[in-house]
């Protein structure tokens, strides 16, 4: 009776939480095909696709959305290696370097955005770089280089090294052995680091507002947006976006099922 009685708070607590994670999401998508000038849907007036030919008509937001996936994509080139060489960095070697290192690569994760992004001006400008989407994607890079060190140093520690001294037993070099054992071993974090990295230059907003220069992103575009009047195309950007992400990740967990025999 107890353990029924447990699960049954546990099924309901799930329910609530999870309705609380989506309840927002199914509200703005319901906002983008009501026909009203607000993003809203209450009152209910009719239902619209014009919000969408609106989307698609706009050439301003999709360069926006354009310059995100650049600076995105320039970011997961930069991010990636450099965070999977501070985790391979920091895997090889211990005791209180290990620790200072360590601190020391996760302080810019405990950076509030601001501070990153008008430092990264300030920097930058002293050494006569002007600001623009090259900055916002050098000051991305600050902090999101630790997140893929973080996720890199979590799958090495769960490799087994005997697999390393193996190939090094067997005339392996150690570039050999990287190259052979260690990257496709962090293959899958690799590609998961490089998918956050994306997404987390993607949604930025405070460290682009000071580094974009005249340059716009998405998050920039939108918040413009809500200054002089938002209407449900945003709505409708933010189901085309969620569609997009949805898609590709029901793709990938098809991909990689293991095939019946």
């Amino acid at each position: 009776m107890e353990s029924r009685l447990t699960r049954i708070i546990i099924n309901c607590y799930l329910v609530v939480f999870l309705l609380y994670l989506f309840a927002p999401l199914f509200v703005m998508v319901a906002a983008a095909f009501n026909d009203s000038k607000f993003p809203t849907v209450m009152p209910w007036k009719a239902f619209t696709w014009r919000w969408f030919d609106d989307l698609w008509n706009d050439d301003r937001m999709w360069g926006a959305v354009l310059n995100s996936v650049l600076v995105g994509l320039a970011v997961v080139i930069i991010a990636v290696p450099i965070g999977t060489l501070a985790g391979l960095l920091l895997d090889s070697i211990r005791g209180r370097t290990r620790s200072f290192l360590y601190g020391l690569m996760v302080a810019p994760l405990l950076v509030p955005g601001i501070i990153i992004g008008i430092s990264t001006l300030i920097f930058w400008n002293r050494l006569g770089v002007s600001g623009g989407l090259h900055l916002s994607t050098l000051g991305q890079c600050s902090f999101i280089c630790s997140y893929v060190m973080l996720m890199v140093l979590a799958r090495l520690q769960r490799m087994d090294r005997s697999l390393e001294e193996a190939a090094l037993d067997l005339g392996a070099t150690h570039m050999q052995t990287l190259r052979l054992i260690v990257l496709p071993y962090l293959r899958t974090a690799l590609l998961t680091a490089a998918v956050l990295a994306f997404f987390q230059s993607f949604e930025n907003f405070n460290t682009t507002l000071f580094t974009r220069g005249g340059a716009t992103t998405v998050t920039i575009f939108i918040a413009s947006r809500i200054r002089t009047g938002v209407t449900p195309e945003v709505n409708a950007l933010g189901l085309v976006l969620i569609s997009i992400t949805v898609a590709a990740a029901v793709v990938y967990a098809v991909r990689r099922k293991p095939a019946v025999v």
